[in-house]
């Protein structure tokens, strides 16, 4: 099963909203600090409402740290990113992938970028929207993923 990665996430509710989408599917959430928010946060824990106890929850202090518990695990590093290679439509997922996806600001740094496997980019028609909210994508990311892998019945 994919899992969803989010690198320096800021925004609480955002975090809450994908905790809640990871519950919701089954999901392994990892957060990789630094997070612009302690994970005790109000708005953090509203936005996931009481699904918190079936979210699959992995907290890594630093970039450093997901790459280590990584090494134990296989699977590639599919970044989503305005810049990824190919659109994630057109893109092949596979059950062992690791979604992520960066800050709300900032999106995957390049070190992020660089030591992925793969990037995709959720194609705008309108060319000055950089972006969707960052809840919005994994969402979008996940749910397509899921589709191809037989993974919404």
């Amino acid at each position: 099963m994919p899992q969803v990665v989010l690198v320096n996430p800021l925004i609480p509710p955002n975090t809450g909203n994908i905790a809640r989408t990871c519950a919701a599917t089954g999901t392994p959430l990892h957060l990789v600090g630094p997070l612009g928010f302690e994970i005790s946060d109000r708005h953090l824990k509203r936005a996931g409402l009481d699904y918190w106890p079936y979210v699959d929850l992995h907290y890594h202090e630093s970039l450093t740290d997901f790459k280590a518990q990584h090494q134990h695990q296989s699977g590639r590093w599919v970044g989503f990113s305005t810049s990824g290679a190919c659109s994630y439509i057109k893109f092949d997922f596979q059950v062992t992938d690791w979604l992520l996806f960066g800050s709300e600001t900032q999106g995957l740094g390049t070190e992020v970028l660089a030591a992925c496997d793969e990037t995709v980019y959720i194609p705008m028609a309108q060319p000055h929207v950089r972006s969707l909210n960052l809840s919005v994508s994994v969402a979008i990311g996940l749910f397509e993923a899921r589709r191809q892998l037989g993974l919404l019945a």
